[in-house]
């Protein structure tokens, strides 16, 4: 009888160790999968990087064909963008308050 449960437990265990050897594939398998696919989002933003730097000179060398300082029209985009920045996280900074003062307001007995 003895015999009997031992082979039990070692088949249960057989069991579970093919179980988790599957599981251990399937994910060996997905990391070899997501590693191919950051290869290729590599190469991508690589690639989309260098075209991005080719269409930059090209502006620039149409700006100064047109008598344009393209450096100092870049400067001043990046000025008006982080003002942007800073507006749009000054206002969530204030939406923030604003909610705890209510919610502060809410929570104090009316007199």
């Amino acid at each position: 009888m003895g015999l009997g449960s031992t082979a039990k437990k070692i088949q249960g265990l057989s069991d579970r160790a093919e179980a988790m050897y599957k599981q251990v594939q399937q994910l060996q398998q997905r990391i070899i999968g997501l590693e191919e696919e950051m290869d290729d989002t590599h190469e991508t933003v690589k690639r989309l990087d260098h075209q991005l730097t080719e269409q930059r000179a090209l502006l620039l060398a149409i700006a100064a064909e047109q008598g344009l300082d393209g450096e100092e029209i870049l400067a001043e985009a990046a000025i008006d963008e982080a003002e942007l920045e800073d507006d749009e996280t000054d206002s969530d900074a204030t939406e923030s308050t604003d909610t705890i003062t209510e919610a502060d307001a809410s929570d104090t007995p009316a007199k």
